[in-house]
């Protein structure tokens, strides 16, 4: 075989894929043309999922609608953060999914409570931070109130992290992966077991990532290290342990803006305004673990206990780009093109939080009917310590990003510290009738206490509260793999005033707990390769003002003000035969704002960033003229949407089209897999999102065309 020589002219990643191409090709013409395919067939096992608080029922079996995106997936679109989980299901979209720094999720309509509404290895934690994914075995979304699974959260859905546990036989796997202009990602994943009777176990993962997307002045680092052991103490009995360390240091991507009264068009999606000489990166430190003790008691009684802490922290900076002093609209940028901008820096920040939980899951019989229950006891602090923020303005940017103007990194603004402590008991019962008829019912009882003082020690509160959560629901199935069911449920959750005072009279006071109510009708099933979902819902949820005191432009009380009604209907559909897998997934949402009494032109209107309709489509196909050779399609399209509260403007739908080849075959004997991957594969210029995010309308644009290359070894 000829020797490869690089073209120093090429891109670094365009060096890697002609190089790729060259081996792999290589590779296969060495190959013996007399060896004869081998052909696994896979056994499925019912996909389940710990988010939903029901342990190892099976989701087919579930009145919930859930998502699941495991490893695999994760793996095979190049996932990076959270929000990349957004092309599995239609349910969920962006909410200022800004590159550099931490996700925001949509599902159902709602955006999701980064503070209350995440989960891992199913304890609270805060999403206030950069997650990595390299060491988690799947990513869990319960749609819909979540209030018998959480004691506060936001309506929409519940996310839990799943950390990659140890395996049964010895794993040895290393991944590089080059994205962008050069961004080039090395991780390890180690897995087995050691000891008499293979008792203790392993898994570890290392990741370190060198950032240098396509987006300009975007540069960064992030690293992983992550281990995962267990020790089956007895036939009965298990303890596991993990611990997480990360690391993230990247300049984030400011937002762009309408232009007065004008939605601009789409700009290149590669420029970045956070882009002047004082521009720092934001830092995300995060040591995260959990200990775990599971112990059967006899064949239908099991108990578990599970202790967890993360500590956070993280240096917030941004150039940042916020309204029009010149024109007096603050929420958006000036007709010119122009923009008042800040130096922000909220350094030092720590948030700390500890979870405990007491589990104990079985079940008896009262006659001829099953009850299998699940009580449990969870306990959860938080601590969140900051010192005084930079807010300065610093003059008038652009947005052709031309202007560079001086830093201002003088501590001016107060922030706020919070002590929260919940205590939760919850009781859930699913009753089993017969083989077709099953009745669920849940209930969780919350204590709350939060506690808020600003970091000069003025302005203390204090808000203490009890509140008990009901869930219901029937299921029957229709046959062994066909369910009809309906549920009725509530969630809480308790909003808290952002800390700027000159917006708000009563800055980063946490608002008394309010509930949520969900009903949800749906049918699921699935044979013959064939696996389908349709749900009916409707989330009804109370509101406050706090969007509405930006745009009064006067200082005002946070408050409860109406309710926002989402209904909707969602599809999926799962379709495998031959060479071919297909899927896809749909949802219509008919989302509305009602009751404002402080805000009343909202009333009947959609409310911002929500898209009417989006769907989710993928195709893959084994090449059986190349052995190991697969190819993937993949559609995202997303209806239009409101970028004002009063609907005058809106931001048109867009579709995007991802594609990518997959090659698995062996190089020195080693089982390896190629994968050459497109996102945006027609390069199109769109706004992918529209938020509404403090106080002020941002467009965020779609990524440009993106080529990465990967390469898996076993060994």
């Amino acid at each position: 075989m000829a020797n490869f020589v690089p073209n120093r002219a090429l891109t670094p990643i365009q060096q890697a894929v002609a190089a790729s191409i060259f081996i792999a090709s290589g590779v296969h013409a060495q190959q013996d043309v007399s060896l004869k395919p081998v052909v696994i067939t896979e056994r499925r096992v019912p996909a389940t999922a710990d988010v939903t608080g029901f342990g190892d029922v099976p989701l087919g079996d579930l009145p919930l609608s859930a998502t699941v995106v495991g490893q695999a997936q994760l793996q095979a679109v190049g996932a990076r953060r959270l929000a990349d989980i957004a092309q599995f299901d239609a349910s969920i979209s962006d909410a200022y999914n800004s590159p550099g720094y931490w996700d925001f999720l949509t599902v159902r309509g709602f955006v999701i409570d980064n503070r209350f509404n995440y989960r891992r290895e199913g304890l609270p934690i805060s999403a206030e931070t950069s997650i990595p994914l390299e060491n988690k075995e799947r990513i869990e979304v319960l749609k819909g109130t979540s209030g018998i699974q959480a004691g506060t959260s936001a309506p929409g859905g519940l996310v839990n992290y799943v950390v990659k546990r140890p395996t049964s036989q010895t794993l040895r796997d290393v991944r590089l992966e080059a994205t962008g202009k050069g961004s080039v990602l090395v991780a390890a994943d180690l897995g087995g077991r050691l000891g008499a009777d293979q008792a203790f176990g392993y898994r570890l993962n290392v990741a370190h990532e060198d950032l240098k997307p396509l987006t300009r002045n975007l540069n960064g680092q992030r690293s992983l290290l992550a281990l995962a052991t267990d020790w089956r103490i007895n036939r009965d009995a298990t303890l596991s342990a993990e611990v997480e360390w990360s690391r993230k240091s990247q300049a984030s991507q400011a937002g762009f803006s309408l232009l007065g009264n004008v939605l601009p068009a789409p700009v290149d999606p590669n420029l970045n305004l956070n882009n002047q000489p004082w521009s720092q990166p934001s830092e995300f430190d995060a040591l995260t673990g959990s200990v775990r003790f599971d112990q059967t008691i006899n064949a239908d009684w099991r108990w578990s206990a599970q202790v967890g802490q993360q500590k956070l922290k993280t240096n917030d900076r941004l150039a940042y780009a916020y309204g029009c002093s010149a024109e007096n609209n603050y929420d958006r940028y000036c007709s010119d093109g122009t923009f008042d901008l800040y130096d922000f820096r909220s350094e030092n920040e720590h948030r700390t939080q500890q979870a405990a939980s007491l589990n104990l899951i079985g079940k008896v019989s009262t006659g001829s009917v099953v009850h299998k229950l699940n009580l449990g006891l969870q306990s959860s602090r938080v601590k969140q310590r900051f010192q005084m923020q930079a807010y300065n303005w610093v003059g008038v940017g652009n947005v052709q990003g031309t202007s560079m103007l001086s830093a201002d990194p003088t501590l001016s603004d107060q922030s706020t510290n919070r002590d929260e402590h919940s205590l939760e008991l919850s009781v859930q019962d699913a009753m089993h009738w017969n083989d077709r008829f099953t009745s669920w019912v849940g209930l969780r009882h919350t204590r709350l206490s939060r506690d808020s003082i600003r970091t000069n020690g003025s302005r203390p509160t204090t808000y203490d509260d009890s509140i008990t959560t009901p869930w219901l629901a029937v299921s029957y199935a229709v046959s062994p793999s066909e369910t009809l069911y309906a549920s009725a449920g509530q969630g809480v959750e308790s909003q808290v005033v952002p800390n700027k005072s000159s917006q708000y009279s009563n800055p980063g006071v946490a608002l008394p707990a309010i509930k949520s109510r969900q009903w949800e009708v749906g049918a699921k099933g699935g044979r013959n390769g064939l696996g389908w979902q349709v749900a009916v819902f409707n989330i009804v949820r109370p509101m406050t003002n706090l969007d509405a005191c930006y745009r009064f432009g006067t200082p005002c009380d946070g408050q409860y003000d109406g309710e926002a009604s989402h209904r909707g209907l969602e599809t999926s559909l799962q379709w495998e035969q031959g060479a071919w897998r297909l899927g896809g997934s749909a949802t219509i949402l008919d989302a509305k704002r009602q009751g404002s009494v402080i805000e009343p032109s909202t009333n009947g209107k959609t409310p911002t960033n929500v898209p009417k309709w989006v769907l989710r489509a993928h195709a893959d196909w084994r090449i059986s003229a190349v052995p190991g050779l697969s190819a993937r399609g993949q559609l995202s399209h997303e209806g239009e949407r409101a970028v004002l509260a009063d609907g005058s403007q809106m931001l048109p739908a867009w579709s995007r089209v991802d594609a990518s080849l997959r090659y698995e075959t062996k190089l020195a004997g080693t089982p390896t897999t190629w994968t050459l991957g497109a996102e945006n594969l027609l390069d199109k210029r769109y706004w992918k999102e529209s938020p509404y995010q403090y106080g002020h309308v941002y467009l965020f644009p779609g990524a440009a065309r993106t080529w990465r290359l990967a390469m898996q070894a076993s060994f």
